[in-house]
């Protein structure tokens, strides 16, 4: 069993009802824990309620978010 931990998360809201989420994330099992960074899109309800559509992981490894962070920002 996986238990996921949010903690810190911060949001952008884009467009009409749209959000991007970027936070970070530990995952908890028996075997130990993982640190990652997650960037997911949302939306909201007309309640205001948040729903995520789709969801990218990293790992929290330096070299990666600076390729990801890079690539992003080159493109």
């Amino acid at each position: 069993m996986v238990e996921f931990e949010t903690i810190r998360a911060e949001k952008k809201e884009f467009g009409r009802n749209n959000f991007v989420e970027v936070a970070r994330k530990k995952a908890k099992t028996d075997e130990g824990e993982n640190e990652f960074i997650s960037v997911s899109r949302g939306y909201f309800l007309p309640d205001g309620t948040e729903r995520f559509k789709k969801s990218l992981t990293i790992p929290d490894d330096p070299a990666i978010k600076e390729f990801v962070a890079e690539k992003i920002k080159s493109m």
